[in-house]
C-alpha cells in the first residue's frame, strides 16, 4: 500500500482535480485509480482551458466542431468536454458499483456567467445531468444565494450535485439546510432518496492566503484548518444526529464535506499541510496533480481531522479578536473565486469560438 493509498482506511477519499483526453488516453487516470485508489476526478474551466489549449487529441474534434456555424462557443466546448467527463464516468463506474454509490464520480462545472442566475443554473444542470447520462456524474455549481436555492431544487429532482466555492461556517450551514430541504421534499413526493451524492466543496488555501497577513505569527497558516476542523464537527452534530435520522432511514447520503484548493501556496508551509491535517472519515479532498504526487512522495496518513478539535475552535476565536470577520471573508473569497472562473471560462470559449 503506498501513502496515498493508506489513507482510504481512515474513510476518506482522495479526487484527482484534473482530467484531460490525455489523461485518460494514456491509461494514467485507470493507473491513478488502480495504485493510488484515487475514487473520483473534478474539473473546473481552468482545467480544462489547459487541456484543450494543449492537449493535441482535441484539435481534430475541435476542427469539425468550428465548422458548424449553428453551434455556438459553449456548446461546440460541451460537446468536447461532456465525452471527457462520460469517459471518465466509465472508468470509475466499477467503483460506483462496488461501493453502492459511494465512490467514483466525476464533476462537471456548469458556467460560472450563471452564478447569479437561478434559473439558468437550473436549466444548464438539467441539460448536463441529461448529456453525460451517467450515474456517476455530478453538477459542479456554486454556492451563491441563487446557486444554494438551485441546489435544493436539484437535490429533489434527484441530480447529484457538488456545491462549490465555499468559505465559510455559514455557507456550509446554509448548504446544509438546501441539502436537506431538498431532500425532503423528495421523500415527502414519494421518490427514493438512496441514489443521491451530494459534496459541499470548501476551499482551504485561499482562506490563508487572504488572512495571514492581517494575522499575528501565531495564526498564520492555522485558520484553514482550524476552519475545516471545526465545519467536520457539525457535519457531525448534522448528519449522525436526530435532524437527519429520518432521512438516513430513508435512505439518504449525507453530505460530505470536500477539502478543495488543497495545493499549498505559501512555501513556508508544508507541501502537503492541507491533506495530512484534514483526514478523516466521511470527507473527500480533491488534490491537484503535483500536492498528489507530494504525498505520494512524503505524506503522512493518520485520522488528524477530529485531532485538537479544541485548539481549532480557540485559532478561530483569537483571530476575529484579531479583526477577522469570517461572513465577510467568505463572501469576499467567494465572489474573488467566481472571478477567477469567469475569466478562465471566457478564455475558454475564446479557444472554441
Amino acid at each position: 500500500m503506498n501513502r496515498l493509498q493508506a489513507i482510504r482506511p481512515f474513510g476518506q477519499r482522495i479526487w484527482l482535480d484534473n482530467l484531460s483526453r490525455e489523461l485518460l488516453a494514456s491509461g494514467e487516470l485507470a493507473r491513478l485509480l488502480e495504485e493510488d485508489g484515487i475514487a473520483g476526478v473534478t474539473s473546473n474551466p481552468a482545467i480544462f482551458h489547459k487541456a484543450i489549449s494543449t492537449d493535441p487529441r482535441y484539435r481534430d474534434e475541435l476542427a469539425q466542431l468550428k465548422a458548424n456555424p449553428a453551434l455556438s462557443a459553449e456548446q461546440r466546448y460541451e460537446t468536447l468536454v461532456i465525452a471527457d467527463i462520460q469517459a471518465a464516468c466509465d472508468l470509475n463506474l466499477a467503483q460506483y458499483r462496488a461501493t453502492g454509490g459511494g465512490d467514483g464520480y466525476v464533476s462537471l462545472e456548469v458556467s460560472p456567467e450563471l452564478s447569479r442566475d437561478e434559473a439558468g443554473t437550473l436549466a444548464a444542470a438539467r441539460r448536463l445531468w441529461a448529456a453525460i447520462d451517467r450515474p456517476n456524474a455530478m453538477i459542479k455549481i456554486p454556492a451563491t444565494a441563487e446557486g444554494i436555492v438551485a441546489f435544493r431544487q436539484l437535490t429533489a429532482e434527484g441530480v447529484n450535485v457538488n456545491i462549490t466555492l465555499l468559505f465559510s461556517l455559514r455557507q456550509v450551514e446554509a448548504v446544509w439546510d438546501a441539502y436537506i430541504a431538498g431532500l425532503t421534499a423528495r421523500h415527502a413526493a414519494g421518490q427514493p432518496l438512496g441514489q443521491i451524492k451530494a459534496v459541499a466543496s470548501f476551499f482551504l488555501s485561499r482562506v490563508d492566503s487572504l488572512l495571514d497577513a492581517q494575522l499575528p505569527a501565531e495564526l498564520q497558516g492555522k485558520v484553514a484548518v482550524a476552519l475545516s476542523r471545526v465545519a467536520y464537527q457539525r457535519y457531525l452534530a448534522r448528519f449522525h444526529g436526530a435532524e437527519f435520522a429520518a432521512l438516513k432511514a430513508a435512505g439518504a447520503r449525507a453530505q460530505f464535506l470536500l477539502w478543495a484548493s488543497t495545493g499549498t501556496k505559501n512555501k513556508a508551509y508544508s507541501d502537503v499541510l492541507y491533506v495530512e491535517s484534514l483526514i478523516g472519515d466521511e470527507t473527500v479532498n480533491t488534490v491537484p496533480d503535483a500536492t498528489l504526487a507530494l504525498f505520494r512522495d512524503h505524506g503522512q496518513a493518520a485520522a488528524t481531522l477530529t485531532q485538537q478539535v479544541d485548539a481549532a475552535a480557540a485559532t478561530l476565536a483569537a483571530a476575529q479578536a484579531a479583526g477577522v470577520d469570517f461572513d465577510a471573508v467568505g463572501e469576499q473569497l467567494q465572489q474573488d473565486g467566481l472571478v477567477l472562473f469567469e475569466k478562465a471560462f471566457a478564455e475558454l470559449l475564446q479557444l472554441t469560438a
